[in-house]
């Protein structure tokens, strides 16, 4: 063999290797940006809003039942008397949680005491001077607390829930 052959030996082997390697890369950036394309965007939910009371009309530690997002979805609304996460008002003490128990859905009691709601069934608890976190229990997600707006007459809006409610696919049906 001449040196010559073997210099374009050479080169056609370099030549395919290169095209193959481009070839591969073309290949792959097509199928990931027709994977991008394709991937569901995660939709957002809008929530109704929902005025559930005033600031002027609370007392510390006395929960008032509420509904949200809808009538199926049982609440509670909480003035707790120190400013707290996800607190509204003028003292950011006002609060919203869903009363179903994230673990099998039993109905959920406020104790003023140490400011936790309480799940008769499996004695789930849960914090709600700390975003409705779960203190003992069953549960795989904390308690949903609802998303509140305080107008400048003092009245209470829902506007939103930041966890799956009990029992359901969406929070809104």
């Amino acid at each position: 063999m001449t040196k010559c052959h073997r210099m374009a030996e050479i080169g056609r082997r370099h030549f395919l290797r290169g095209g193959g390697i481009a070839a591969a890369g073309v290949a792959a950036a097509t199928f990931v940006a027709n994977r991008a394309e394709a991937a569901p965007t995660l939709a957002r939910v809008a929530y109704p809003g929902a005025k559930l009371g005033n600031v002027k009309d609370l007392k510390v530690d006395q929960p008032v039942d509420i509904a949200y997002p809808d009538a199926d979805s049982p609440g509670v609304l909480l003035k707790l008397g120190r400013a707290v996460e996800g607190g509204v008002g003028p003292e950011r003490d006002v609060v919203a949680f869903s009363t179903l128990c994230p673990h099998k859905g039993f109905p959920l009691n406020y104790v003023a005491a140490d400011k936790t709601l309480n799940c008769p069934g499996h004695y789930g608890r849960f914090d709600c001077e700390k975003g409705g976190q779960q203190i003992w229990g069953h549960a795989t997600q904390n308690l949903a607390q609802f998303t509140l707006r305080v107008d400048a007459k003092g009245d209470i809006y829902a506007e939103g829930v930041d966890e799956l409610l009990y029992g359901r696919l969406s929070n809104v049906l």
